[in-house]
């Protein structure tokens, strides 16, 4: 670590700690100064989303210290490799150009993505124009990236109209793959098959029992019926998928951050094209704001001080996400892959030892579900965990304003009492009843939770993801530390590899050794 990156944080670390009543008091400004907002459209069509963090810890003083410590790591550097398509994955020598599918990046890549767009857009439309014959039912297989972007995605923005009813199989448990074949008939079935390299076991396991499924109902050439999304389409067409169904991406773009690329084929196809080109705009407004953004107005740098300071300066292990809002249910979910696979590491980018703690664990769920499952440890446990809310002014529903109301009184509500604190007894004196307060927590508001909100969302957490990577100087974009159990797995098919004891015996007694 430089001496610049080391007496930035010696400052943080040595600033005093006032709680948050007490940052409060006085301070009218406090609201305005620690919140902010990315919007997009004109008009009538304007709309955004509002960041609050003024119920967190952040003061000015931290901002100016953090401020430095972005300088100091080279911030405005990074980021410029970032969107130039620079080969900023150092470990695997390659860009990462997530970006430049939503306009933003070098030339070259830009062009090469809208052709492979155009490429996608041109299959969905043939599709829904019945090139294929009649297409009532997608399974998009895949796992990882390859699923959980497509998953929420497909979750979010079909409740209330599905061109085409999306079954998303990720897991290899047969279990997941016969539920998609009982909602599914064969013979207006499409399978897509997600994978960067064509070569991950699981996903080529179930494309395979897909295959079966399809032929044992009467398909007489299941390969014609299967749309490939890869990085790699020699190897799709080697497994026998007809090169006009091959939807390629480029080698650039990481597995979790694919969604943008043809790895969204599922999202273009059942919430149709429009839905798909909007969370490109509104993922392009946070790559706007993001690249030309400097220091604390920054907003996913702002939220990247947040959770450094909460991290290391407070011993965080743990940070919380809770949507109160239904069609979010698997954000979370999409999220931990996001921030745990990249920033889980205990190296930084030059190989050195990382100082200081990685990614928190990113866990959280569904509001109100969860104020009924875990907030009694969030209010009341030993643990300091900073937490999210996220939340939409419009409902997304026509039942009576009530059940909206409700919802959103419970988010602002569950804020204010973990910031506040109390005790609910007659005489405010029973332990068992006493909330210390303090808790921090940052409030994401949404206009309306629509397509291009979503793809803003999406964006805003890629780039936060980014940001605390160079605060923590490590290389966000590669996942070694998926490999090792994959490799082990192998190991045991094949007989390649001796084991402990617990393991012999798992195997013995499960039949697989």
């Amino acid at each position: 670590m430089s001496d610049s990156r080391t007496a930035a944080w010696d400052r943080i670390e040595a600033l005093p700690q006032a709680s948050l009543s007490d940052l409060f008091a006085g301070d009218d400004a406090r609201v305005d100064r620690l919140s902010g907002r990315i919007g997009w459209g004109e008009g009538e069509d304007a709309a955004g989303i509002g960041f609050d963090w003024s119920k967190t810890h952040l003061t000015p003083d931290l901002l100016d210290a953090f401020d430095d410590l972005a300088e100091a790591s080279d911030f405005a550097a990074r980021r410029a490799e970032l969107f130039a398509g620079e080969a900023i994955n150092v470990t695997e020598g390659r860009a990462a150009e997530h970006t430049a599918q939503r306009g933003s990046g070098s030339e070259a890549s830009v062009e090469e993505a809208d052709a492979l767009r155009t490429r996608m857009q041109m299959l969905v439309e043939a599709i829904r124009e019945g090139a294929l014959g009649d297409v009532n039912h997608l399974i998009h297989i895949g796992i990882g990236g390859s699923a959980l972007g497509p998953d929420l995605a497909v979750d979010a923005l079909t409740r209330d109209l599905a061109y085409v009813d999306c079954h998303v199989v990720s897991n290899i448990d047969g279990v997941a793959l016969e539920e998609a074949f009982a909602a599914c008939d064969p013979a207006t079935t499409l399978v897509a098959v997600a994978s960067k390299t064509f070569t991950t076991i699981e996903t080529m396991t179930n494309a395979q029992s897909a295959m079966r499924w399809l032929r044992e109902g009467g398909v007489s050439d299941p390969h014609g019926r299967v749309i490939a999304l890869t990085a790699n389409p020699e190897r799709a067409v080697e497994w026998g998928v007809d090169e006009t169904r091959v939807l390629p991406f480029m080698e650039s773009v990481g597995g979790r951050y694919s969604l943008w690329s043809s790895i969204g084929f599922p999202v273009a196809l059942a919430a149709g094209w429009d839905e798909f080109a909007a969370m490109l705009e509104g993922a392009a407004a946070v790559d706007a704001h993001f690249r030309d953004t400097d220091g604390r107005d920054n907003l996913p740098l702002r939220a990247a001080f947040a959770d450094q300071y909460y991290a290391r300066v407070r011993g965080c292990q743990t940070r919380a996400v809770f949507a109160y809002d239904e069609r979010l249910a698997l954000f979370p979910s999409y999220l931990q892959q996001l921030e745990m696979e990249s920033n889980g590491k205990r190296v930084t980018s030059e190989g050195e030892p990382l100082r200081g703690p990685s990614a928190p664990i990113t866990w959280g769920g569904v509001g109100t579900d969860a104020q009924h499952a875990v907030f009694q440890l969030l209010h009341q446990g030993t643990h300091m965990v900073p937490v999210d809310f996220i939340a939409s002014i419009a409902p997304g529903d026509a039942l009576d304003p009530a059940h909206h109301a409700i919802l959103l009184t419970n988010c602002f509500a569950q804020g204010a009492a973990l910031m506040a604190g109390g005790n609910m007894s007659a005489d405010g004196k029973d332990p068992a009843r006493e909330f210390p307060g303090n808790r921090p927590s940052a409030t994401i508001l949404c206009d309306d939770l629509d397509a291009a909100t979503l793809g803003a969302l999406i964006a805003f957490h890629e780039h936060r993801t980014f940001a605390n990577a160079v605060l923590m100087g490590i290389n966000p974009f590669d996942q070694f530390g998926v490999e090792l159990g994959k490799k082990m797995a192998r190991d045991i098919e094949g007989g390649a590899a001796e084991f402990d004891a617990s393991t012999r015996a798992l195997l013995k007694a499960s039949g697989l050794g």
